[in-house]
């Protein structure tokens, strides 16, 4: 999927995400911000990538702000600000390119 324009999901609210996508520079280039990055990072990482390639997103700059989102939380922010990015608005498989 081919991210045209800077668009946001999520909130800075506790246990929610803010999750901003970008248009990339040929690669994906990712940001974690989290106050449990020491023992969730690999998690949250592993979690935002797995999304990005489902959704077949190869050139971003994600920035994720964490607040102490669940994984179905992180997915469904990526996704939706994915969607947006890309300017999709109608006909979303939502859930269905992510499992």
């Amino acid at each position: 999927m081919l991210i045209q324009k800077a668009a946001m999901a999520g909130t800075l609210e506790s246990s929610d995400a803010q999750v901003t996508v970008e248009p990339g520079t040929g690669a994906l280039e990712l940001s974690i911000e989290s106050n449990v990055i020491h023992q969730f990072g690999r998690q949250i990482r592993r979690t935002v990538l797995d999304t990005l390639t489902r959704l077949d997103v190869t050139d971003a700059r994600i920035t994720v702000v964490d607040k102490g989102a669940l994984d179905c939380t992180l997915k469904a922010r990526v996704e939706c600000a994915v969607y947006r990015s890309a300017g999709q608005t109608e006909h979303l498989p939502w859930g269905g390119a992510i499992q």
